[in-house]
């Protein structure tokens, strides 16, 4: 079985990496985004969610979000 979410990870990097080389508006960083939609997407469908990749943290969260303004 392949590792939907690794996949899903390593085709954002690419598509991340290649826009900001080329800038997002270039085709081929398109289609990057569209494989890494594609991705995404396979592992939603396999069960993966967010929260398996990027799980909660509370104390992150309050630290890195000062709402004093």
């Amino acid at each position: 079985m392949p590792h939907f979410i690794h996949a899903a990870r390593a085709a954002q990097h690419r598509a991340a990496r290649a826009a900001a080389a080329v800038g997002p508006r270039h085709p081929l960083a398109r289609i990057l985004l569209a494989a890494a939609a594609i991705a995404a997407t396979a592992a939603w469908e396999a069960g993966h969610r967010v929260t398996d990749l990027h799980p909660h943290h509370p104390n992150r969260a309050e630290s890195n979000h000062d709402t004093d303004y």
